[in-house]
């Protein structure tokens, strides 16, 4: 098949845009022979009668094409596509080599400068047609590289700086969340709720809490959302002002009694939090929750726990039993109901209510923690610790049997209660 003589050369996504080729040569009527021919396709020629000639006019535009005689007095081909590979640029010249040259040895040699292709002198009309046609479509292939290259660099750009203003959304979302359990450690009395509250992100869906409405009685709580992220947190902040340490009018958890504020019973809570829940209709999320007052008179801890792991009471001898009567989540039905445990703590006992961070957490040797490991966790924290200490330290035994493949893949949270006396 004949090319077409009369169209130019240009193909790829700069259709319609002229390609500049540099003829380097030391004989004038070499130059102007392939001058001709290009010309006559289209292409704008620039001439150089040297290779140090040819590499300034490179310096000073890059041509698209360089088509080169291998042999000239100074710096020949070789040494001038090595230059030429060597100058700045963000667009890549195709160089082809002219030689009379058709060895093995000499075509490695010219590979290695950096060229791109070669001509045999004397250069075939057809043959030069076709190579500067190979060269236009590596050099629009090329260009459409680059050019989609610079569109994905902006765009990873504009996502970076998205990101930036998202991450420090987040991180002042997490001090927000945070200003949710502003005391993580309280004494009531001669006995004491402490708080741990781990999230597996910049924030979390887990949220633990403690209010005293009168010095006699103490609630405590430990609440789990479904999902993760920013709905979820979201869910906490609304939860957190139902069950207020501040604003007891707005608390859920308190009503008032002959004697004043007084503490609602659990399962009325559990209740009211479902019943509010269910009544806004756009609403998905649900929760887990384990909510327990205690009469710091009588040591009498009535508790409800609804969908949440069983609480882990720890005898001052230490015996340890899970108790709790399960339940569904709160707001996932409206129909759910809710049913109370009730128990009294001797001076001594723990209660502690923990989020599925724990059991659920994925550990050497595979499977979950489970019932069993908690026990063992528990069974591992030092005696003489109390409040804080102990529950870091419960959480340093957690991440000892974490399985390092997996490390923390939900909101870890607690709430430990220590009776000390009436």
């Amino acid at each position: 098949m004949r090319f077409n003589q009369s169209s130019p050369i240009r193909t790829g996504p700069e259709a319609g845009s002229v390609r500049t080729v540099l003829v380097v040569d030391d004989s004038r009527l070499q130059r102007r022979i392939l001058a001709s021919m290009l010309q006559k396709w289209g292409c704008a020629v620039i001439e150089a009668e040297s290779g140090d000639h040819a590499l300034a006019i490179c310096k000073a535009a890059r041509p698209d094409i360089v088509l080169s005689d291998w042999m000239m007095p100074g710096m020949d081909g070789l040494d001038f596509c090595r230059a030429f590979r060597q100058l700045p640029s963000d667009r890549y010249g195709y160089f082809i080599l002219l030689t009379a040259k058709s060895g093995k040895v000499e075509t490695a040699q010219g590979l290695d400068a950096g060229a791109d292709d070669f001509l045999t002198k004397p250069v075939n009309r057809e043959e030069l047609r076709a190579r500067i046609s190979a060269g236009d479509r590596i050099i629009a292939m090329q260009r459409e590289l680059s050019e989609k290259n610079r569109i994905i660099g902006e765009t990873l750009d504009r996502l970076q700086a998205a990101y930036d203003s998202i991450d420090h959304d987040l991180k002042q979302a997490r001090k927000i969340q945070q200003s949710l359990v502003p005391r993580v450690s309280e004494a009531f009395g001669a006995s004491r709720v402490s708080l741990l509250l781990k999230p597996c992100g910049h924030i979390g869906g887990d949220l633990v809490g403690m209010f005293a409405p009168r010095p006699d009685q103490v609630a405590f709580y430990s609440l789990d959302v479904s999902g993760h992220g920013i709905t979820s947190a979201l869910m906490t902040a609304r939860l957190g002002n139902y069950l207020s340490a501040v604003y007891f009018d707005q608390n859920l958890g308190v009503e008032t009694d002959d004697r004043g504020l007084a503490l609602r019973p659990p399962v009325a809570v559990a209740e009211d939090l479902n019943t509010r829940l269910m009544a806004d209709k756009g609403i998905d999320e649900y929760f887990t929750m384990a909510y327990a007052t205690v009469d710091l008179g009588s040591g009498r801890l009535r508790l409800v726990q609804a969908g949440h792991p069983h609480p882990l009471l720890i005898r001052a001898n230490g015996e340890m039993e899970f108790v709790g009567r399960g339940g569904l989540p709160i707001g996932l039905l409206e129909e759910a109901s809710f049913s109370q445990t009730e128990l009294v703590l001797e001076p001594g006992d723990r209660l502690l209510l923990y989020s599925d961070g724990f059991t659920e957490a994925q550990v050497v040797g595979g499977g979950m923690l489970d019932a069993e490991g908690m026990l063992d966790i528990v069974a591992r924290c030092q005696p003489d610790q109390s409040g804080r200490e102990w529950l870091e330290d419960l959480f340093w035994n957690l991440m000892e049997r974490m399985a390092p493949d997996y490390g923390v893949e939900d909101d870890v949270s607690a709430t430990l209660f220590e009776f000390n006396g009436r």
